[in-house]
């Protein structure tokens, strides 16, 4: 089955129709798959690095503080211990990767979903082509206005019109992806998801 999108050029004029598969983007919207999907990308993008000093690795001496024994005192073995000021933390952040598997399966599924999610939203616009004769800024601009995608991905096919990437690189609003690029992430944080015809095509070999 396929439903049928109309096309449009960045100048806002119709430049026909394309099927869109029902398989890609007609799955009923799961909202737990997504949240999987975008809770295990931002875990891969954490860095890790966060770490404090164990006892071991805290400088000092190594010799008793106090005899064990006739002080009145608790028993102490070294000033590096916790409950002394400068002393280690217990239990602290260690370097560590906080990623985990996700199988394939839910990946692609997790895909399909969110671009099913756009389209049942009636925020899915296929673009004819995504390419400028000219790497203006201010042009696009222009043009992404006319066209009402104040917050949007575009999502080209596996070459990227060179022109197009340095005129979008300073919209903040806009972020610009080749198809192999789709995520499920990005789709979501914007709020209008745009495809080349080029991008549906590749996207629906890939995913089907």
């Amino acid at each position: 089955m396929a439903m049928k999108c109309k096309v449009i050029s960045l100048d806002n004029r119709s430049a026909g129709s394309i099927e869109l598969d029902d398989e890609v983007f007609g799955l009923p919207v799961r909202k737990d798959i997504l949240q999987r999907m975008v809770n295990w990308q931002l875990a891969k993008r954490r860095a890790g690095t966060h770490k404090t000093k164990g006892l071991s690795e805290v400088r000092g001496s190594t010799r008793k503080p106090h005899r064990q024994k006739g002080t009145g005192r608790a028993r102490a073995g070294t000033r590096r211990a916790p409950q002394h000021r400068g002393g280690a933390v217990v239990f602290g952040p260690v370097v560590r990767s906080h990623g985990f598997k996700l199988p394939r399966k839910v990946r692609r599924l997790a895909l399909k979903t969110a671009l099913s999610s756009k389209q049942a939203d009636g925020k899915l616009v296929v673009l004819e082509a995504a390419e400028l004769d000219e790497a203006k800024t201010r042009e696009l601009a222009k043009r992404l206005d006319a066209l009402g995608w104040s917050s949007a991905l575009i999502i080209d096919g596996p070459e990227l019109n060179q022109n197009f990437v340095r005129a979008a690189a300073n919209l903040p609003q806009v972020d610009l992806l080749p198809q192999q690029g789709a995520n499920v992430y990005d789709i979501l944080r914007r709020d209008t998801l745009v495809l080349t015809r080029d991008a549906v095509q590749h996207l629906e070999a890939r995913l089907k």
